[in-house]
């Protein structure tokens, strides 16, 4: 079997340390900042290891040349191993604000917005081939951590996909990196209704709100409807992933409620599933 390689990069202050532990949490021997030039022979020496079959490499701006080089790199390991390269990105305002909280200097130096800038240039390259690209400006730490790990953990038994659910608010922004979106904004909204209100969509008294109206049973069925049709296709197909994801106005009510019902029903596939409240407050 072919070792399994993620290429772990993307923009300083997006969030690449807390991605790359998650993927050492997940079982993948971790290095961080490993010179491109090296990276080949690192990979053929670990996996002579007969118990290390997952690797996951950490790359940024600090590699001065590894855009000159990276690319010959990628060919030769997509070659020989199962290797994808994980992108994450992140609006400017919010690595300013990352990078300010910190109180830590950009690694390029100089004012921190005309290093984004350079730093984004100079990665738009490696960022365009790029086979999973996580938006990270709405996450935080914990969440970031969720998501990868429901990305890359290790399938148990038969589960012949990875399931990620996510619950959204669309004002906040939708997740960049999902591959299904519904809204469920179109729902009466508890947020409206003075005992729901401080509630969460995972409280039983804002489910039984949310379902109390035929049209969100008729809404999950037909959901459930869909995915019924693509899951199987996408087993076949031998895709290892799939996100999905639920918004609503806020991501506090109506999308998590939903979420919850739907977490039973994906028990019918051989499938690991992760479920993301990403915006409940």
């Amino acid at each position: 079997m072919k070792p399994i390689i993620v290429i772990l990069t993307g923009l300083s202050g997006s969030g690449k340390t807390v991605a790359l532990r998650s993927l050492e949490d997940c079982g993948y021997y971790c290095v961080d900042n490993l010179p491109v030039a090296l990276i080949e022979s690192f990979v053929t020496t670990i996996t002579r290891q007969k118990d290390i079959e997952k690797i996951a490499i950490g790359i940024d701006i600090r590699e001065k040349s590894f855009l000159d080089e990276i690319s010959g790199v990628l060919k030769i390991l997509r070659k020989q191993s199962q290797t994808e390269v994980l992108f994450l990105d992140a609006d400017e305002d919010v690595l300013v604000r990352r990078f300010k909280e910190t109180r830590r200097p950009h690694p390029l130096g100089g004012n921190v917005e005309e290093a984004i800038a350079m730093e984004r240039e100079r990665l738009s390259v490696l960022r365009d081939s790029a086979d999973r690209i996580i938006d990270t400006s709405s996450y935080t730490p914990h969440q970031l951590r969720q998501l990868v790990t429901s990305l890359y953990a290790v399938k148990t038994g038969e589960k012949a996909l990875t399931i990620a659910l996510i619950s959204f608010g669309f004002k906040f922004g939708a997740p960049q990196n999902i591959d299904l979106l519904f809204d469920a904004r179109f729902l009466p909204n508890p947020n409206f209704v003075p005992e729901l209100k401080a509630l969460r969509g995972t409280d039983k008294k804002v489910a039984e709100y949310v379902f109390r109206r035929r049209v969100a049973k008729t809404y999950v069925n037909k959901i459930q409807d869909l995915l019924d049709f693509l899951i199987p296709h996408y087993i076949r197909e031998g895709r290892p992933y799939l996100t999905i994801g639920i918004g609503c106005t806020g991501g506090n009510h109506r999308s998590p409620a939903i979420v919850e019902r739907l977490r039973a029903y994906f028990k019918k596939y051989p499938a690991e599933l992760s479920i993301v409240h990403r915006d409940i407050a």
